[in-house]
């Protein structure tokens, strides 16, 4: 059986048209699942007091990462962080990880060893651990598919699907910082720079955070532990798309303030260099891996003092508003309606047409 709304022929593919599609396709019902397709992760009963948490991410050579600017530790880290970000997300505690590889004719062991430091340097300060996976050839490229599994307190887990209308949105860290990177991982050599008035610390710290990028893990199970938050997501695809699907699983609108959206004094030193607009960076770039999360309103002045006294840095960057606000941004000059302009699957890579 097609499913529905796969069924005509070049009808370009849209990552969130094809899971909805998908969700729809496999529907079904058990006693122990009480989260499946549309999450950050799957969440079905377990142990006594947990809940468990699944998810997997496939990187595609070209699409996700390119070898030229990347080195296979870099790129094996980011695959774990980006699984280790979703479960941070729903305010999880990440236990065990996946790993299954496609190898291009080429590879060796060498190169294996080396995603794999990579991976365990993501996984060690979370104590996570490697448990198995799976190798075959591939045609033309490296294909790495990561599954994470983690617990959180039974019933506990931070949907999509919880903000409330009144509701105030944070971020956690800076945004824009890995579109930054990605652009200054992709200047060529000796190629004269507009970016060339970074210094090299400025530099350093924005490809660290697109090749190497934190994932929330602490911040995720605070904000469980403590009850502070309503609803989250990771910023994987970008502020601009993600904020779109925390806000169809609610049933929400959301009011952003461009003016609010925090940059790291590198991101911002980035933008004046190339004469870009910092908010739109910070809106636009995805893969930062930061989380976006929704709090009552009467909580606050306590979320923002416990997060100060954690040394945790949030940003208040807007409001759930009701569903048929829509998603706007506050603008100098009054709201425009938000653009998505964040990455989409299925389209060119970046920089391609």
């Amino acid at each position: 059986m097609t499913p529905p709304a796969l069924h005509k022929a070049r009808v370009p593919l849209r990552e969130f048209d094809l899971i909805r599609s998908l969700r729809r396709l496999c529907a079904g019902r058990d006693a122990s699942l009480k989260r499946g397709i549309g999450d950050d992760t799957a969440v079905t009963a377990g142990p006594p007091g947990l809940d468990l948490l699944l998810t997997t991410d496939l990187l595609a050579e070209r699409i996700h990462f390119d070898r030229r600017t990347a080195d296979l530790s870099d790129i094996g880290f980011r695959s774990a962080a980006a699984n280790l970000s979703d479960i941070a997300a729903m305010g999880g505690d990440p236990k065990y990880l996946l790993i299954a590889l496609a190898l291009p004719n080429g590879a060796t062991a060498r190169h294996v060893g080396e995603l794999y430091r990579g991976i365990m340097a993501a996984c060690r300060p979370h104590r996570v651990l490697v448990i198995g996976g799976d190798t075959s050839a591939s045609a033309g490229g490296w294909f790495v598919g990561v599954t994470a599994v983690g617990t959180v307190e039974r019933g506990r887990a931070l949907l999509r699907s919880g903000a409330k209308v009144g509701d105030a949105i944070y971020v956690t860290g800076t945004l824009g910082d890995s579109l930054a990177g990605l652009a200054l991982a992709n200047e060529r050599p000796g190629r004269r720079s507009r970016t060339a008035i970074l210094s090299t610390r400025q530099r350093q710290f924005l490809l660290k955070r697109h090749l190497r990028p934190d994932a929330r893990v602490t911040v995720g199970r605070w904000l469980v532990r403590e009850r502070l938050a309503t609803a989250a997501i990771d910023l994987s695809d970008g502020l601009s798309g993600d904020i779109r699907h925390l806000c169809e699983e609610s049933k929400v609108g959301a009011e952003i303030d461009r003016a609010s959206l925090p940059l790291s004094q590198a991101g911002l030193a980035y933008a004046k260099s190339t004469g870009s607009d910092p908010a739109t960076m910070a809106a636009t770039g995805g893969e930062d891996y930061e989380l976006l999360f929704t709090t009552p309103i009467r909580l606050c002045g306590k979320l923002e003092r416990a997060a100060r006294r954690k040394g945790f840095r949030l940003t208040k960057i807007g409001t759930i508003k009701p569903a048929r606000f829509g998603i706007q941004a506050r603008w100098a000059d009054g709201l425009k309606p938000l653009p998505v302009t964040s990455y989409r699957h299925f389209q060119s890579p970046r920089g391609e047409s």
